[in-house]
């Protein structure tokens, strides 16, 4: 009998549809690759575009409805927008894991990015079963598309993947995370704060991965970091890069400040005049 390989395996929770199975297959796929149940990376092809239940909505991110901060309906916004953030981040790493083998990495970059998709899968049913102790469920209210579109325009070459998806979504949540727990705690809602202190936690070691290993592959190319890095977001990232940062968890990451406070000060490239 064939060995699934890890490629398939990734496919296999690319390709579910229902959120909370993604969630269950990507838990299961990681097991079986941790205990050496697989064992081979493999090469299959991959879809342009993940599973996804009929719910929820899917509209452009100016077209969000507002969120009133503070009610319960507001925290289930919230909790609802950080379900969806999660879910694509499960379809993010395992498609980073396994998109690109011309790319020969090491197996301790698949081991890292397995564990990413299982702690993605993990903060998914974390944050869903709060949705349900406070009268609401992932698929309620609209949801946007926009961490998957701006993934696949990096889908050709791993370092861009890299420098775009870890180093700058993952690291924006280090950043946005400490004061929404300072809001939630101040509204009275303990558990959903508790969520995100653990959710705050893992997504240090996801930055330090991406930066590892983006590190690892500007190496092999002999590029510098930095520079690179402004690069491929003038190229990939829409919009300059946003104060405050929590210099204390990228730090923590290996992310120093040498990597984006230079970048603030300038402007995505435009086509065409300006006014």
């Amino acid at each position: 009998m064939t060995r699934l390989t890890l490629a398939e395996a990734a496919k296999n929770a690319l390709l579910t549809e229902d959120a909370t199975q993604k969630a269950d297959v990507t838990a299961k796929m990681a097991a079986m690759w941790r205990n050496g149940e697989i064992t081979e990376v493999g090469s299959t092809d991959l879809p342009d575009r993940p599973g996804r239940p009929a719910k929820p909505e899917l509209l452009p991110p100016n077209k969000m409805p507002k969120r009133k901060k503070g009610s319960v309906q507001g925290r289930i916004g919230l909790l609802h927008a950080l379900a969806h953030i999660e879910l694509n981040a499960i379809d993010l790493a395992w498609d980073l894991c396994v998109r690109f083998p011309e790319a020969n990495m090491p197996r301790d970059f698949h081991d890292a990015w397995v564990q990413v998709a299982d702690d993605e899968a993990r903060h998914f049913k974390m944050i869903n079963k709060r949705l349900g102790e406070l009268g609401a469920a992932y698929g309620d209210l609209p949801a946007h598309d926009g961490l998957w579109q701006t993934s696949m325009d990096t889908a050709y070459d791993i370092l861009p993947r890299l420098a775009v998806v870890p180093m700058v979504f993952e690291a924006r949540g280090l950043d946005a995370t400490p004061p929404t727990i300072e809001r939630l705690l101040a509204h009275g809602d303990t558990e959903s704060a508790r969520i995100l202190k653990i959710i705050a936690h893992d997504e240090i070691a996801h930055v330090a991965a991406g930066r590892k290993y983006y590190e690892y592959v500007c190496d092999q190319r002999g590029l510098p970091y930095y520079t690179t890095w402004h690069a491929m977001l003038r190229k990939h990232f829409r919009g300059p890069l946003k104060p405050p940062f929590n210099d204390e968890a990228r730090y923590e990451a290996g992310m120093p400040p040498d990597y984006y406070q230079d970048y603030v000060l300038e402007l995505p490239e435009i086509d065409g005049d300006t006014a």
